[in-house]
């Protein structure tokens, strides 16, 4: 026999308490559905930015390449090999128009929204790189490093991911 509230319960009284309404039911659905809507989003925000890391290492990759290559070039067009003496003067000529005959850190200032390309001018096949540009801007700078202003160049590099994000990098090239 069962009890309810101490006495014998009646078989109304049985069914009562045994399930719940249609309302109950509605309202749990409701809530339910709220928690994981909450859920579902937090995950998505969190996959729409998985990417970013891995776009940001190969941008500092690609700068890398592209820094690496440009450093490695004469001051100016009429630097002798080795460096010395001297070139006078600080100017930014662009004379060679095809990447494989960049000879001087001046000719990288042509680059302007390009896909990423080695140093023969020839673009990076990697699928890793798909959908970045580069940006090179070059401009005397001997002033900003403590140098006479003829003395420095400053690189500027901008690398756009797939995304649009824009990572920026600058680097000093002196005259020596």
């Amino acid at each position: 026999m069962r009890l309810c509230f101490g006495r014998p319960c009646s078989p109304s009284a049985i069914n009562k308490a045994g399930g719940a309404t249609l309302v109950e039911l509605v309202i749990t659905i409701v809530i339910i559905s709220v928690a994981i809507a909450g859920v579902v989003g937090a995950f998505s925000l969190i996959a729409g930015r998985s990417a970013d890391p891995l776009n940001q290492t190969r941008a500092v990759a690609l700068a890398q390449l592209y820094m690496d290559e440009i450093l490695s070039r004469k001051y100016a067009e009429n630097t002798p090999v080795g460096g010395t003496p001297k070139a006078s003067g600080c100017s930014i000529l662009t004379e060679e128009s095809d990447r494989a005959e960049y000879d001087d850190v001046d000719d990288y200032n042509a680059i302007s929204g390009e896909t990423p390309r080695n140093a023969d001018g020839e673009a990076l096949i990697s699928p890793a790189y798909g959908g970045f540009l580069v940006t090179v801007r070059v401009s005397c700078a001997g002033d900003e490093v403590g140098l006479p202003s003829d003395d420095a160049k400053r690189i500027d590099l901008t690398i756009t991911d797939p995304s649009n994000l824009t990572f920026q990098f600058s680097a000093y090239r002196a005259n020596y």
